[in-house]
C-alpha cells in the first residue's frame, strides 16, 4: 500500500509537471501562431519608423485578432529595446534594456518564455493583471528589419490549461493504480500465509528439536543412571569388601591398593552423578527450583567449596522460569568450579511480584568484563550462551566481575 502510494504520488507529480511543460508549449505554440501569422505580415516601416497612420492600422489588427483572452498586452521591441508598439499606448518609443533571454531569442531565432516581472519599468501598465507569462519570438518586417514579439499571457489560463491536460490523464492512472493493487494484493496476501505458515513451521520444528533433545538427554541420563553408575557403585562395593577380606587374611599392600581403587570408583561415580545433574536435572519438576539448585552445588560441596543456596520457601514459578534459572545457575557454578577457583559459592533466589531474580556470587579470582568481546564469544561462550539464552526469555543478564574480587551473574525475569 506504501509503495501503490509512492507510485500514485510521484506519478501526479511528473503528470502535473508534465501537463505545466505542455501548457507551456501550447502557449509558445499560440504566440508562434499570431506572431508569424497576424502581426508579421502587417509590420511596414511605417510603424517602425512611428507613423501615427501604421501604427494605428496595426493596434486595430491587434485589438480585434490578438489582444483579449488569453493574451492580454503585446509588445513589439527594435534590437536596441525601443518599443516600436503595445496595445499600453504609453509605452510606444519608450527604450528599455533588454533582458537576456529576449536578446538570446533575437540572435536565435527561437522562441522563449518566462514569468513576467511586473517590478520592471516597462512591465508597469501590467501589474493589475496578475501572474503573467510572456512570451517572445523574432519576426521581420516587411522590408526585412528585424524586431521582437512579445505576447503576455495570463498564467492563470496556462496553469488551468496544464492542470487540464494532466486532468485528463488521471483517471487512466488511477484506474491502473487500482488494477495494480487489485492483482497485488491477493498475491501478498498469499505471501503472508506462506511467510505466517513457514514461520508457524520453523517454530513447530524448534519446538520438535528442544522437546527431542530434552528426551535425549532424559534418555542418556536414565541410561547411565542405570547402567554405568550402577555398576561402577557395585564395583566400588566389591572393592571395599575384598580389601577387607585382604586385610583380614594378613595382606595390606592389596587390601590398600583395593581401597585407593573403591575410592576412585566412588569419585567417578560422583562425577558421573553431577554429569547426570547437568544432562537432565530430575529434581527441578518433581522437587522444584530449590532441590534442584542443592543438586547442582553437591559436587562443589564435595570438593571443599563452601556453598549456600537460599530460595523461598514457598516460591512458585511457571516450569519455564525454573528452568530458565536453573540453567543460568548451571552455567555459572560451572565456570566458579572450572575456571574461579572459588572457595564460596552462593546462589539466591529472590521475587516480587513483578519479577523473579536469580544470583550466583563466587569469590574466585574473576575477570574483566569486556562487554565487545563478551558480544563476540571470543573465549566467554557460555556467558554469550547465557546472554543469548536470556535475550531470547525477555531476561536482564548482569556480569559483575573485576580480578581477584570474585564474579556475580545475576538474572531477572518478569513474572506472567
Amino acid at each position: 500500500m506504501i509503495a501503490l502510494a509512492v507510485v500514485g504520488v510521484i506519478s501526479f507529480i511528473v503528470m502535473r509537471h508534465i501537463g505545466t511543460n505542455e501548457a507551456l508549449h501550447n502557449a509558445r505554440g499560440l504566440t508562434r501562431v499570431v506572431g508569424r501569422g497576424i502581426a508579421e505580415p502587417n509590420l511596414t516601416e511605417g510603424l517602425l519608423k512611428g507613423n501615427p497612420a501604421a501604427i494605428s492600422r496595426f493596434d486595430r489588427i491587434m485589438r480585434r485578432h490578438v489582444v483579449g483572452d488569453p493574451i492580454v498586452r503585446v509588445k513589439l521591441w527594435t534590437p536596441s529595446g525601443r518599443v516600436v508598439y503595445s496595445d499600453a499606448r504609453r509605452l510606444i518609443g519608450r527604450r528599455f534594456k533588454l533582458g537576456a533571454d529576449e536578446v538570446a531569442s533575437l540572435r536565435t531565432g527561437e522562441v522563449d518564455s518566462g514569468v513576467t516581472d511586473l517590478s520592471l519599468p516597462e512591465n508597469r501598465y501590467e501589474s493589475g493583471q496578475g501572474k503573467l507569462l510572456e512570451v517572445y519570438l523574432p519576426v521581420r518586417t516587411t522590408a526585412g528589419t528585424p524586431l521582437l514579439f512579445e505576447a503576455y499571457q495570463r498564467f492563470s489560463s496556462v496553469a488551468s490549461s496544464g492542470r487540464e491536460i494532466w486532468l485528463a490523464f488521471a483517471p487512466a492512472l488511477v484506474i491502473a493504480l487500482v488494477v495494480l493493487e487489485l492483482v497485488q494484493l491477493p498475491l501478498a496476501s498469499s505471501m503472508a500465509r506462506r511467510m505466517r505458515r513457514g514461520n508457524e513451521e520453523r517454530e513447530a520444528l524448534l519446538k520438535r528439536a528442544v522437546d527431542a533433545s530434552e528426551d535425549e538427554r532424559r534418555r542418556i541420563a536414565g541410561d547411565l543412571h542405570d547402567g554405568i553408575v550402577q555398576e561402577l557403585a557395585g564395583i566400588s562395593f566389591s572393592l571395599s569388601a575384598d580389601a577387607q577380606q585382604l586385610d583380614s587374611e594378613g595382606a595390606p599392600d592389596a587390601a590398600n591398593a583395593l581401597r585407593r581403587g573403591a575410592k576412585q570408583t566412588r569419585q567417578s561415580v560422583r562425577e558421573l552423578r553431577s554429569l547426570l545433574v547437568e544432562l537432565h536435572p530430575p529434581r527441578l519438576r518433581e522437587a522444584g527450583l530449590a532441590a534442584a539448585l542443592s543438586d547442582l552445588v553437591a559436587p562443589l560441596a564435595g570438593r571443599g567449596v563452601h556453598t549456600r543456596v537460599d530460595v523461598p520457601e514457598d516460591l512458585e514459578l511457571p516450569s519455564k522460569t525454573e528452568a530458565l534459572l536453573f540453567r543460568v545457575a548451571q552455567e555459572a557454578t560451572r565456570n566458579a568450579a572450572s575456571h574461579a577457583d572459588a572457595a564460596r559459592v552462593d546462589l539466591v533466589v529472590s521475587e516480587t511480584p513483578e519479577r523473579a531474580r536469580l544470583s550466583v556470587k563466587d569469590d574466585g579470582r574473576g575477570f574483566t568484563v569486556d562487554e565487545a568481546v563478551l558480544a563476540a564469544g571470543r573465549g566467554h561462550l557460555g556467558l554469550q550462551l547465557l546472554r543469548d539464552l536470556a535475550e531470547d526469555a525477555g531476561a536482564t543478564l548482569e556480569i559483575d566481575s573485576e580480578p581477584g574480587r570474585g564474579t556475580t551473574i545475576s538474572i531477572e525475569v518478569g513474572r506472567p
